[in-house]
């Protein structure tokens, strides 16, 4: 009995460590292939107003399940890279940035200005110097108060006197000179005029105003201008005074005399 039970307690000792030897199991995990395709997406950087190229285009394969809105896909338009070589960059891209049409515009569509410019908006350009251009920093895309500074018959009518006021707030600058972005590095762009995004009302005043008196740009802050979207102070004048101008009844005639009111 005393041999039996040695033996048994043996066999069971062998058979525990037998177990501890043995390797864990191993999980296998069959990984489940994600379905994908293939989207347009910019190879390297493209400016705001260049000219794209089809090597500056590769397809780079996308989720499925991911957002494709507005997204150009292979299966939709094989030879996209081909169709959209030549068109303008409404937008900066970044490597890998996949390409949406309306950030493009096509050969035929208009030149560079016209191709970059909202719906609805002008391109007007004013002279600008180094002391009325924040001494040359503003750069393209930046954002800018446009000042007016003129002279104003004194109270009495025997004098002049100097007189500054705001046109319009937060306005974008398209360009300096010819230069459209800031390349290079360039922590200034010089310049004799700058095109500045208005709507056809600023436009005609900013016209009017060139005529009038000096106008002058005073940089924003990034911050302000992500803050102030759309303001201009001189809209709820425009609303109130359909014309930059009166008329005058002289000796029997009609005459327009121009000014700020």
């Amino acid at each position: 009995m005393v041999v039996l039970i040695a033996v048994l307690a043996a066999v069971a000792a062998g058979w525990m460590a037998l177990g501890m030897m043995r390797p864990a199991p191993v999980k296998v995990v069959v990984k489940k292939e994600m379905d994908t395709t293939k989207v347009l997406v910019t190879k390297t950087a493209i400016g705001f107003g260049d000219a794209v190229r089809a090597s500056d285009f590769t397809w780079q394969p996308w989720p499925k399940d991911a957002p494709l809105d507005g997204y150009i896909t292979e299966a939709s338009k094989p030879n996209a890279a081909s169709e959209y070589a030549g068109s303008i960059a409404r937008t900066s891209f970044l490597p890998g940035e996949p390409v949406k049409p309306a950030k493009l515009a096509k050969p035929g569509q208009g030149g560079v200005m016209a191709a970059i410019l909202p719906a609805g908006k002008r391109a007007v350009s004013t002279k600008i110097s180094e002391e009325t251009a924040a001494g040359n920093f503003i750069l393209p895309g930046d954002f800018v108060d446009v000042l007016v500074t003129r002279k104003q018959r004194s109270s009495n009518g025997r004098g002049e006197t100097q007189v500054s006021d705001t046109l319009f707030r937060n306005i974008r600058v398209l360009a300096i000179g010819q230069e459209l972005d800031q390349k290079d590095g360039k922590k200034a762009i010089s310049g004799k005029t700058a095109t500045l995004e208005l709507n056809a009302n600023q436009a005609e005043q900013l016209a009017l105003n060139n005529t009038v008196g000096e106008v002058s740009l005073s940089l924003r802050s990034l911050e302000d201008s992500s803050k102030a979207k759309n303001e201009n102070p001189a809209d709820d004048d425009a609303k109130k005074k359909p014309s930059a101008g009166i008329k005058v009844l002289r000796y029997g005639n009609w005459s327009r005399s121009f000014g700020l009111q």
